[in-house]
């Protein structure tokens, strides 16, 4: 087999090389602190798009720092009782897609959610008011700020706010709800099911947002991670600062939230991933003290991957 990372032997015992700051722990016990006050009046409106098994609305809440934040709602019309919940996040820049890619789990009786991120393709709202860059990318988003500027915390935030909005739902049992997503999506399902803990089942497919150091390491910030170059080039060409960045990017690294999962994990990996290294997923995943389980593509990379949405719809249709 063809290698661009390391062999699957090490890759199991990998554990990552960005540094974890001293004070992680205090920062997202302060962050949900923060999150917890903020009244998120949620708002219903009917969308235009409506099927005769589920109806169909934007949902809108107030995430931290005032942004509105905006999701698709799925709901299933002809169920009794409470049922489970499925939400749903997007790769990066992206947004929620069309209500259509919605519709197979309201046919099994479930409430479905997708999330804009905040400031990337679709609705929601980036608030701004960071020191420093804000010309390319939200990695780097108030990087020379104080570290609770970093934009990627708040959007973890508005994952853990939109999760707590879904289980108070009525309709749906909160001991039922599942988090999936593929590349920001995935790192946003770990984020999410890591800062609150009721998430039952999480399926990430090859994530984002892990071990920055080790994609810096192999060259490859390039892609999705190449606002990690843009932001040496430009600010600080010398390296001088290497250490300081990575560890404040040690903040929003999901390896690090990862053994704050209690929910079951159906990862997905593909070996010849040059966007989001293999590496860097296994340190999210050997990180993980809950149960889990892995997909392993050896042929293929940052794509789609041959049965595994499948995969994913079977493993979340027992909630």
């Amino acid at each position: 087999m063809p290698l661009i990372d390391m062999p699957l032997t090490e890759l199991k015992e990998y554990m990552g090389r960005n540094p974890k700051p001293d004070d992680f722990t205090e920062y997202w016990d302060r962050a949900l602190q923060e999150m917890r006050k903020v009244n998120p009046n949620v708002e219903l409106i009917p969308s235009d798009f409506q099927t005769t098994y589920a109806e169909c609305f934007h949902l809108y809440f107030t995430g931290v720092r005032g942004a509105r934040i905006h999701a698709k709602y799925v709901r299933p019309r002809h169920t009794s009782g409470t049922h489970p919940a499925v939400i749903h996040f997007h790769g990066y820049t992206m947004n929620v897609g069309e209500w259509t890619g919605l519709l197979h789990y309201a046919a099994l009786g479930y409430s479905v959610l997708a999330m804009d991120v905040r400031g990337q393709g679709g609705l929601s709202e980036d608030t701004g008011g960071v020191k420093g860059n804000t010309h390319s990318g939200h990695i780097i988003r108030g990087l020379d700020d104080n570290a609770d500027q970093l934009l990627f915390r708040h959007v973890f935030l508005d994952t853990a706010q939109l999760a707590n909005i879904v289980m108070n739902l009525p309709e749906v049992d909160e001991e039922r709800v599942a988090v999936t997503g593929w590349s920001q999506g995935g790192a946003l399902a770990i984020a999410c099911a890591a800062l609150e803990p009721k998430i039952k089942k999480v399926a990430p497919v090859y994530p984002f947002l892990s071990d920055y150091q080790r994609v810096w390491e192999m060259d490859l910030a390039e892609k999705a991670y190449d606002e990690l170059q843009t932001y040496f080039r430009r600010f600080d060409p010398q390296h001088r600062r290497e250490a300081e960045i990575f560890t404040k990017l040690g903040y929003i690294d999901i390896q690090h939230l990862a053994p704050l999962v209690k929910g079951e994990v159906l990862l997905a990996v593909g070996l010849m991933d040059t966007v989001c290294p293999p590496s860097t997923q296994f340190a999210m995943y050997n990180k993980l003290t809950t149960t889990k389980s892995i997909e392993l593509y050896p042929d293929f990379a940052h794509e789609d991957l041959p049965g595994h949405r499948d995969r994913i719809f079977q493993f979340l249709s027992d909630l």
